[in-house]
């Protein structure tokens, strides 16, 4: 079955594009969930219209996600943590702290976006970067201080 894609699904293609799927996966998964549409010569026609609502779409992603990354650039996050005998955390900070916190701060964040190699697990400084969308990442200050 040939489908054309209104939106980029992963895998597959982008939006705009003419690809050949397996019938039930198309009938069944993409056409119900407007992922695509069928191959025909009226939709065909209509590819440069599905092409261009699709850059519009992502332009204001884009401009969306650069507000948001000038935002969390600006911002300094300060986690407490308890600390015991030589200044040495109970636990360690994750991703899930910091899209925590940054949820009190009123920025929505996935907490998979947070991209930490390893836990934090001394007090200090350290500079996270945070995806917000495929091609814009930000760097968040966050401070990790001894709870008072």
């Amino acid at each position: 079955m040939k489908v054309i894609l209104k939106e980029d699904v992963a895998d597959l293609g982008v939006a705009g594009e003419t690809v050949e799927v397996r019938d039930g996966y198309g009938r069944n998964f993409l056409i119900p969930r407007r992922l695509a549409v069928p191959a025909t010569k009226s939709n065909l026609k209509s590819v440069a219209s599905i092409r261009k609502e699709q850059e519009v779409r992502s332009r204001k992603r884009l401009r969306a996600a650069e507000t948001v990354k000038a935002r969390l650039e600006e911002l300094s996050l300060n986690i407490e943590v308890n600390v015991g005998e030589e200044e040495r955390l109970f636990g360690s900070v994750t991703n899930g702290d910091i899209a925590e916190k940054l949820a009190a701060e009123g920025i929505e964040i996935d907490r998979r976006s947070v991209i930490l190699d390893e836990p934090i697990k001394q007090l200090g400084v350290y500079t996270v970067p945070v995806k917000i969308e495929k091609e814009v990442t930000a760097d968040l200050k966050v401070w990790v201080i001894k709870k008072a």
